[in-house]
């Protein structure tokens, strides 16, 4: 019996997937569960233009990401830390600061948890770089400065 899941099912598929599962498991467990619904043409119909539509919102996503990736090509992002004569900083430069830093500097509003650092914590004064995973298949690295306030 072919049913279309609504929702991932381990061992079985994933949302929108259709599958072919014995009579009694979809009619007494994945349909009164609300994990799948019979696969009726209709319900082939539907799912077909669902997942036209998922791919031209997934590529417009994409090329969102891409320009912004342009733009962010060449940026190099400032950060002033208070630091001792010795050219460590008292405290750490993370993510957070990075995305404060583009905000602020160059009007670019990146959610921290996209930036990755080389290292988890900055602790001296330097330049470094950072990736920004915008997308699934986008990623940029752009280099940050630390220096003494």
């Amino acid at each position: 019996m072919e049913v279309i899941l609504k929702q991932d099912v381990s061992n079985l598929g994933y949302a929108n997937e259709m599958v072919n599962v014995k009579p009694g498991y979809a009619r007494n467990y994945l349909i009164p569960q609300g994990m799948a619904i019979l696969a009726t043409a209709t319900n082939k119909k539907i799912l077909a233009e669902n997942q036209k539509q998922q791919t031209h919102k997934a590529e417009n996503v994409q090329n969102e990401a891409e320009d912004l990736a342009k733009k962010l090509e060449n940026l190099v992002v400032k950060i002033g830390a208070k630091a001792a004569d010795s050219g460590k900083i008292f405290g750490s430069v993370n993510a957070i600061q990075i995305a404060q830093a583009l905000k602020e500097q160059h009007n670019f509003d990146i959610d921290r948890k996209k930036i990755q650092l080389d290292h988890e914590h900055v602790k001296e004064l330097g330049t470094y770089t950072a990736k920004i995973n915008l997308h699934k298949e986008v990623a940029i690295e752009i280099s940050f400065e630390v220096f003494a306030e």
